[in-house]
């Protein structure tokens, strides 16, 4: 039974995310658009006694509580290794708390499937980041927003059942004193507000692994594949990149308040960190066995006036090439559940629903499921990934044809970001509106679902209206410098 202790005075998840920074492996689950469904709970964690990374097919382990922080080769890919790491600490979650109570958090990224499905390697690989980074967190400062409450929770893992009270309360009294006099949530100055400025490429000195036309050429080679009768749908993305114009915790908290979303997170990686805004659920698993996925499909900018923004929504919503596209991944994700779900159990409670962001329109449709017996979330996870929104149809034919006309690995974004407990709840997102800060870079990707009618020019455009999360907050932190020249 872990640890708990719970705040009397709330403290801000931002402030506490900064304080934990100095720690290896500091992870934020930020849950930052406070009112949606979906938003319910965040979570601060970081130094994982032990951390598993993957490399292709090659998978690795480190132990750094034992005071070696070696990587050491294993067999199997990272889902199966962290199932044995997890196996000795699974236990029943303690009432009424957050779901995440300790265990498996950080990405699976795109290329991760590798290791699952025999698809076709990247051309090249520009970043440093492994393909997935799994960490088992015995820590984890939790927020209820909707009860306004927050908690730590000290596990003890991974050490010997006899001596884990001693370690829980040594990690517990140490976070305690990490976050002491942290701001309250009631202290913090608010948010910044989404911004109105649509950021220009030029401003922010993005620059793009396609040129405009060549990416309406890739559109074009899609269609004839699918013409072709290949496939159905293939998700095509091109990949920004920009000086990076400050610390990146900095720029994940302007982007944070730009952008708030259900799903948001940061976390760093050996010299790289990772910042995502994503809208998007991939998996849930609730304590029960239940499943859920809300596949995005189809996207519309934000208007710039209440007027345009309500045409702008209206034509979504009646768009027959929007709808065909998000039915067509609804069918791809009912067929993968399957492979794990009772049989009949499946069904989708909504189908093609409108969701506003800050600087987008959404189609987000729900399917719903039950696990069969003997299945787990992390089997759940290996049936399913990489998510059907971000490839196509069929699936890996679809990878097939992205790792053909994409010249670079995709890495984190259109991979999994989130958490498997201990008490075997699991919630992931689709790492869309996701970013990698390396090396004094900024690198972002934004793509959307080709289809037979598809229009290259209009496609083209919807990779800038998807990019315009993180070409706003590029394009204010430039703006300054700009104005000089």
């Amino acid at each position: 039974m872990p640890l708990v202790e719970q705040f009397t005075e709330v403290p801000d998840p931002h402030a506490c995310a900064a304080r934990i920074r100095r720690l290896p492996f500091p992870l934020w689950l930020d849950s930052s658009a406070t009112g949606s469904p979906q938003a319910r709970y965040s979570y601060v964690t970081a130094d994982p006694p032990v951390v598993i990374r993957g490399f292709g097919a090659r998978t690795e382990i480190s132990r750094p509580h034992t005071g070696d922080d070696a990587w050491t080769p294993i067999d199997g890919h990272a889902l199966a290794a962290g199932r044995e790491v997890m196996r000795p600490f699974l236990n029943d979650p303690v009432p009424g708390l957050p779901p995440f109570q300790g265990g498996l958090a950080g990405y699976l990224g795109y290329e991760f499937a590798g290791a699952l499905e025999r698809v076709p390697a990247p051309h090249r690989r520009d970043r440093s980041l492994p393909d997935v980074v799994l960490a088992l967190y015995d820590w984890v400062i939790a927020w209820d927003h909707e009860t306004a409450d927050a908690w730590i929770i000290s596990t003890g893992v991974p050490a010997a059942r006899g001596e884990r009270r001693r370690r829980a309360e040594t990690r517990l009294r140490r976070i305690k004193e990490l976050v002491a006099g942290a701001a309250s949530v009631h202290d913090m100055a608010p948010g910044l507000s989404p911004s109105d400025h649509q950021g220009s490429v030029e401003t922010a000195g993005v620059v793009s692994t396609f040129s405009a036309a060549d990416y309406r050429a890739a559109v074009t080679r899609v269609r004839d594949y699918i013409v072709a009768g290949d496939i159905f749908q293939a998700n095509l993305s091109q990949q920004f990149s920009a000086p990076l114009p400050c610390q990146p915790f900095e720029l994940y908290t302007r982007l944070r308040s730009r952008n708030p979303a259900p799903f948001a997170a940061y976390f760093e990686v050996g010299r790289a960190a990772i910042l995502s805004v994503s809208p998007e659920r991939f998996l849930k698993v609730g304590q029960d066995g239940s499943v859920e996925t809300r596949p995005i499909k189809g996207t519309r900018p934000r208007g710039a006036d209440p007027a345009d923004d309500v045409r702008l929504a209206q034509e979504l919503l009646s768009s027959e090439k929007d709808r065909a596209e998000n039915v067509m991944i609804v069918d791809l994700l009912r067929n993968d559940l399957s492979r794990v779900c009772r049989a009949g159990s499946i069904h989708v409670p909504t189908l093609c629903a409108l969701e506003s962001h800050p600087t987008v329109h959404h189609l987000v449709s729900t399917v719903e499921g039950q696990l069969a017996g003997g299945e787990d979330a992390l089997t759940l996870l290996a049936a399913v990934f990489p998510g059907g929104s971000i490839t196509g149809a069929p699936k890996v034919r679809a990878m097939e044809i992205i790792a053909e006309l994409e010249p670079t690995a995709r890495s984190v974004y259109c991979g999994a970001i989130g958490y498997v407990g201990f008490g075997g709840a699991m919630d992931t997102s689709i790492a869309i509106r996701t970013a990698i800060a390396e090396d004094g870079k900024l690198y972002f990707n934004a793509g959307g679902g080709i289809v037979a009618d598809s229009d290259p020019d209009a496609e083209y455009r919807e990779t800038l209206d998807k990019a315009q999360a993180f070409i706003q907050v590029l394009s204010e932190q430039a703006a300054p410098e700009a104005s000089v020249r």
